[in-house]
């Protein structure tokens, strides 16, 4: 249940600043009106997860629940102030929730940038999917998206690969399912979709939004499938995988 609870809210964090960076000028406000209602989602099924093991982040989970409704009605009603606040809110809170007691310097950096490369990939792939329904907007944010998650995914690389430097030392033996674990990790959770990120900036130059989209769609895939492994394997660690 920890697993699910870290997912959720490392996924909520992420996607919420993704559209914190999202400029309104830019974009339309249903994108961000319906994005928060995924954020709703993943919240309050991640504060139902934690409600027997953790009160105090359940009650921060339950929080950004409330917050991205809020900012969901303000959206609604046109008004990109509030919205954007509550936006920010919700991010903070997922946070919150995601790094209680006690503060681990390991934890919450792995958790920000795991919640970065799963965020900001997932809602580059939302926004791609969004251009479908408003093919007028400019590419400019969808492709600062693209740098933001690669850059993450890069910095996500230095986390983990010191992780697995500090945990390979520590270990007496490695098991063959580790490896694969390992391998599987790095192989398509991280070196694949930073390859699918390039391919989709490169396919923005034709320009097509519909064919870079679908690669976004393999790309989420990729860090869905990479962060949860990552979280299995740092569950038997002291350090990030």
């Amino acid at each position: 249940m920890e697993i699910l609870s870290q997912f959720l809210l490392r996924l909520a964090f992420g996607l919420a600043y993704g559209m914190m960076i999202t400029s309104p000028k830019k974009v339309s406000s249903g994108f961000y009106r319906n994005h928060l209602y995924v954020t709703l989602g993943l919240t309050t099924l991640a504060a139902l997860v934690l409600s027997q093991s953790d009160a105090w982040a359940a009650a921060a989970a339950s929080l950004a629940a409330v917050a991205s409704f809020v900012g969901a009605a303000a959206w609604l009603y046109e008004a990109p102030r509030p919205g954007r606040f509550f936006i920010q809110l919700v991010s903070a809170l997922s946070l919150a929730a995601g790094c209680t007691y006690p503060f681990e310097v390991w934890h919450v950096v792995a958790f920000t940038t795991s919640g970065l490369v799963l965020g900001v990939t997932f809602c580059s792939m939302l926004l791609g999917h969004w251009y479908l329904n408003a093919p007028g907007m400019e590419l400019a944010p969808l492709r600062k998206l693209l740098v933001i998650a690669a850059i993450a995914i890069v910095v996500q690389m230095v986390v983990v690969g010191t992780g697995l430097v500090c945990e390979a030392s520590h270990r007496s033996t490695v098991g063959i399912d580790w490896l694969l674990f390992v391998t599987l990790r790095w192989s398509f959770g991280l070196f694949g979709v930073l390859g699918l990120l390039w391919m989709a900036w490169q396919t923005l130059k034709i320009p097509n939004t519909q064919s870079a989209t679908g690669i976004l769609y393999v790309a989420v895939i990729g860090v869905f499938i990479g962060e949860l492994t990552g979280l299995l394997l740092s569950a038997e660690s002291s350090y990030p995988l």
